[in-house]
């Protein structure tokens, strides 16, 4: 099956409720690609062969992105600040440390404007939620910055990537599905380069946890 026939086999619904299940996971807490589901799926919206909607893509993320970082925003207001302790543990390479200082810092330094433009930071779109109601954020005001930032996020992402891939499609007829590849593959590449960046940041506020805690304890000893 060559790939032009593997999607047209795949129902528009089932392409919203991937977009909505992934993004809402990622908003709720759980480490996943929702940017990079979401690209995809308004590039195939952005081919007029296939059945899935621009509106319908956009739409799925904002209620995806709204539910999941309500659900979030709960969870972290019923069990506090410990929650990102007990993840920590288990699972250091995504809650650890540094990843918590470098979100709690970008709250302390936007207040609520971290959760608008949180959307856009892989590592916000996952600590939002759940850090805002840590931190006993005001909840209307959480949630009129959760829904402003999931409407300009996931309907600025769709209509960007609809209109490039319908550019794609009109100077590259021929070629459009390898257009499609390449944009996808950038895409990760941009993302994967954003994340590096990420990654030293956290390094750097984990190295500096580390030597208070070890600081702290030479000086009780």
């Amino acid at each position: 099956m060559d790939v032009e026939a593997l999607l047209h086999s795949i129902p528009a619904l089932a392409v919203y409720l991937v977009v909505g299940g992934v993004v809402g996971l990622e908003s709720l807490g759980i480490p996943l690609p929702g940017e990079i589901v979401l690209v995809s799926a308004a590039l195939m919206s952005s081919h007029d062969d296939l059945p899935v909607n621009p509106v319908g893509v956009g739409v799925a993320a904002v209620i995806g992105a709204v539910v999941g970082d309500s659900i979030g925003y709960a969870i972290g207001r019923r069990f506090g600040m410990p929650l990102f302790d007990r993840l920590g543990r288990r699972f250091p390479k995504h809650f650890g440390p540094g990843h918590v200082a470098l979100a709690e810092k970008l709250f302390s330094r936007w207040g609520v404007r971290a959760v608008f433009f949180g959307r856009f930071i892989a590592l916000l779109r996952i600590f939002a939620g759940p850090l805002a109601g840590a931190l006993k954020m005001h909840y209307p005001r959480f949630l009129a910055a959760n829904v402003s930032g999931a409407i300009c996020w996931a309907g600025g992402t769709t209509a960007l990537v609809y209109f490039a891939g319908m550019a794609a499609e009109h100077w590259l007829e021929r070629l459009s599905w390898i257009a499609l590849v390449i944009a996808i593959v950038f895409g990760l590449i941009a993302a994967f380069a954003l994340r590096e960046r990420t990654s030293r940041a956290i390094a750097e506020l984990e190295a500096e946890h580390y030597r208070k805690a070890e600081s702290t304890a030479a000086d009780a000893a």
